[in-house]
């Protein structure tokens, strides 16, 4: 039963977690768990290529490959700078 507050106990399994509450009908409620992921880098599940681009390189890493040659620092400011003032 609800409380007077309209809350639901749904026991310690359930503690922290979160919820996308859907109401299917006047009778009737799901509760999905979800995450949340911050806007600024919701682009990056949309981004097919990207995502794969990270998993990738988290990949590389795990395996220690790295880069044998340094990143080009002065380039890459130049590159973003152009992106900008576009």
């Amino acid at each position: 039963m609800a409380d007077s507050k309209g809350r639901i106990t749904l026991g310690k399994k359930f503690a922290r977690k979160t919820f996308l509450v859907e109401e299917n009908n006047e009778n009737e409620i799901k509760l999905q768990l979800t995450i949340g992921i911050p806007e600024r880098e919701a682009w990056l599940y949309k981004n097919l290529d990207a995502k794969e681009s990270v998993l990738r390189g988290l990949e590389q890493a795990r395996a220690r490959r790295f880069s044998e040659s340094p990143p080009d620092l002065v380039g890459d400011q130049a590159l973003v700078d152009e992106i900008e003032n576009q």
